[in-house]
């Protein structure tokens, strides 16, 4: 058995194809799923221009009350405009994402209950700061909206919109504190992977049950070139065979699991929590592909047929496991995620996210042993099938 392991594993440091699936695309893929939606809703920064003819406002207008806010927060960096033609120049040419355009008149039109715009000039290749400005104007509009509300009931009859009793009516509703606020509890735990660490797990789970394939199929390129009869002909027993054919999967995706987790730590940030619980997970979690590709290979007749049952087999699994978008996503079948190794191994993740350890990730653990078993039970069951010359 350890014969034929060292000379798998010979012949798999040879393979460039199973480098490329072990640690190259997952690698590559994590690093750009990173940069396109690194950082999504994470330190989000924007840049605006403003066309600002509300200047009279002071303080109390949109830009004061809202944008600077934002700005001294070191959310956003705000660019006076003089002109909207000014400002639509700019965001075309990409030097701002997004332009607020404030009318003359607005904080007083608004507040009178005159009707009013404040418009947003989007850039089109940045969507997320566009959004972002288009929800800050609405999230104002609504309160004033809400103030105009108030003083339409609260107003005695016949009282006009722009009078001193309604100026006055809406100056009391806007100073009053909102019924409901929000605030971020920094002392509950978050058990929740960020966006780098989220696809670089995702990714490199993915790919492991491509990696452990390789040296699955190998019985079939063994059985081909005829050295699987000799083999049989040795006195080597079967069951010897397979478990080394095994083991160079297992040792293949475990190093290729902890290069990428290194990798990513160090080059993107990823934060995969803490070392003895990420190294469970990706113990269990290769066994688990292990264990399910091989009892898959079993029923295929030749290595390009079992390569291709495994491939479509690890895509499946790859989507209802959560490992390209979260799982709740997919509505009524999420629960059909449990019944894959991805998303207990991301779940387990999670759980170390929120500050957990090796305690935290049992049940993960257990459930990823529990594939490992139910595949290499069933594997062992079919070798006689899969290892005849």
């Amino acid at each position: 058995m350890i014969t034929i392991l060292v000379k798998d594993l010979r012949q798999r440091a040879k393979d460039s194809t199973l480098i490329v699936f072990a640690i190259v695309l997952p690698l590559g893929m994590a690093f750009i799923l990173n940069a396109v939606l690194g950082g999504a809703g994470e330190d989000f920064k924007a840049r605006y221009a403003v066309v600002d003819a509300d200047r009279g406002a002071g303080n109390a207008g949109f830009v004061g009350q809202v944008l600077e806010p934002m700005r001294r927060s070191g959310v956003v960096t705000l660019r006076p405009a003089s002109t909207v033609e000014e400002a639509r120049a700019l965001t075309q040419r990409g030097e701002v994402e997004a332009t607020f355009v404030v009318p003359a008149n607005f904080s007083a039109d608004a507040r009178s209950g005159r009707p009013t715009t404040l418009e947003i000039i989007g850039n089109v290749g940045a969507p997320v700061a566009v959004q972002v400005a288009r929800e800050v104007a609405q999230s104002y509009a609504a309160g004033l909206r809400s103030v105009q509300l108030a003083v339409a009931v609260a107003a005695p009859p016949g009282t006009a919109p722009g009078d001193e009793r309604a100026a006055a009516l809406a100056g009391r509703a806007g100073a009053s504190p909102m019924p409901v606020s929000l605030r971020e509890d920094a002392s509950a735990l978050r058990r929740q992977l960020d966006v780098t660490t989220y696809y670089s797990a995702g990714m490199a789970m993915f790919f492991l049950f491509f990696a452990v394939v390789f040296s699955i199929t190998s019985i079939f390129d063994e059985r081909r070139a005829g050295t699987l009869t000799r083999m049989l002909a040795a006195p080597i027993s079967r069951p010897a065979i397979v478990m080394g054919k095994l083991l160079s999967g297992v040792l293949v995706g475990i190093v290729s699991m902890a290069i990428l987790v290194v990798v990513t730590t160090l080059v993107i940030g990823a934060r995969w929590g803490d070392p003895l619980g990420v190294a469970a997970l990706v113990v269990s979690g290769v066994l688990a592909a292990t264990g399910l590709m091989t009892a898959l290979a079993t029923f295929a007749r030749t290595a390009e047929q079992a390569s291709n049952w495994q491939s479509v087999v690890a895509m499946l699994l790859g989507i209802f496991g959560g490992v390209f978008f979260p799982s709740a996503q997919l509505g009524g079948f999420t629960v059909l995620g449990y019944l894959t190794p991805h998303k207990w191994f991301m779940q387990g993740l999670g759980d170390l996210a929120g500050g957990g350890s090796l305690q935290a990730v049992a049940v993960p653990v257990a459930a990823l042993l529990g594939f490992a078993a139910l595949g290499g039970a069933l594997a062992l069951f079919r070798v006689g099938r899969m290892v005849h010359a």
